[in-house]
């Protein structure tokens, strides 16, 4: 089958350039014949106010990749769609609705014969904006089918647009760091990774940190670090918290993870992730909310901890909780790196299944 997947690869950085790029390499190692239609400029700087590219690939990047895409360029989005009229499956990566408009192009572009498939990141974003809901009603309508990865996202999709709707949970596409996960010495330090936003919970975790507990939180600051230093100063937790602001490249992760107890997820709300999995893959237990695909990676009091999303009395139960004597070497030991191959198996199943 001639494959086409339109969405982020490297040089962008994170999960959904990631996930593009593994897709790519798992669609061509099953015999299909794929390209990949990527980004010369996504978005507008104003709409993501962190680092875009990156020099270092986060994994392995995929040959047969166009960077030509452009934000600016509408007659570009329509090219796309007319040089894809041979293949016989088109996916569009959809991590936000501002991708949207260069979508529609492509679909345009495309003609109504090649089959067209929206693979939604997240169908609606976290933090939403009123242009959100008709964009993606858009989208939805002029694909042949979606798939989401959990059963909420697929009810959202479907109170968009009528369209045949697949579930299949996102599979692990870890970034390549080759490193050691540490040893079993218990440091009373904790880790918070990854973008800061709003959703994530950071300022529930700070107010949640036990007495002699330290944490180090290491990531892009979506709104800027002022309303973050702000409430460690308010908490007078400031010998306590190290700020690590800034995009933390590949090969600095694992002396992340080596330096921390567990990983702490404290999110609101959220639809699937793969930092569960990226802190079993470096050997620490993972403290989550039970949000989204998060209670599914996480076996509550074998390899971490669960608890409700949104209560500080509750999470700050679970830290102590998870320093009594003993349990963060417990908890250690039973975390276990996940094996890719059945995920991907059935992911891939779902994705090309009708």
């Amino acid at each position: 089958m001639r494959i086409a997947v339109v969405g982020p690869t490297f040089p962008y950085k994170g999960g959904g350039a990631q996930h593009t790029t593994e897709l790519a390499h798992r669609l061509s190692a099953a015999g299909h014949e794929v390209v990949i239609e990527s980004w010369k400029a996504q978005y507008p700087s104003f709409l993501y106010p962190g680092q875009q590219t990156i020099s270092a690939p986060e994994g392995v990047p995929f040959p047969g990749t166009r960077r030509v895409l452009d934000w600016r360029r509408p007659d570009g989005w329509l090219a796309c769609g007319r040089r894809l009229r041979s293949a016989d499956l088109v996916i569009l990566a959809v991590l936000s609705p501002v991708q949207v408009p260069a979508y529609l192009g492509i679909l345009y572009g495309l003609g109504r014969r090649t089959r067209t498939i929206a693979l939604c990141h997240n169908v609606l974003p976290h933090e939403r904006k009123p242009y959100d809901r008709p964009l993606m009603k858009a989208l939805l309508k002029r694909v042949d089918e979606v798939l989401t990865h959990s059963a909420q996202q697929a009810e959202l999709a479907r109170g968009l647009a009528d369209r045949p709707v697949r579930v299949a949970a996102l599979p692990p596409h870890l970034p390549s760091t080759n490193g050691s996960t540490g040893s079993a010495e218990v440091r009373r330090r904790l880790l918070f990774f990854g973008i800061v936003r709003p959703y994530k919970g950071l300022d529930l975790l700070l107010r949640a940190l036990p007495d002699g507990v330290s944490l180090t939180v290491a990531g892009e600051f979506w709104g800027g670090l002022e309303a973050t230093e702000a409430l460690v100063g308010e908490l007078g937790i400031g010998d306590r918290v190290e700020l690590r602001p800034g995009y933390v490249a590949a090969e600095d992760v694992p002396e992340l993870f080596a330096a921390a107890d567990a990983l702490v997820l404290p999110y609101r709300n959220a639809t699937a992730s793969q930092n569960v999995w990226l802190g079993h893959e470096h050997g620490v237990p993972v403290i989550a909310t039970r949000v989204g695909a998060l209670a599914d990676h996480v076996t509550d009091g074998v390899d971490g901890l669960l608890v409700e999303p949104g209560e500080v009395e509750a999470l700050r139960e679970a830290l102590v909780r998870f320093y009594a004597p003993g349990e963060p070497e417990r908890l250690r030991a039973g975390v276990k790196a996940v094996d890719p191959e059945p995920h991907w198996a059935a992911y891939a199943e779902t994705l090309l299944g009708a």
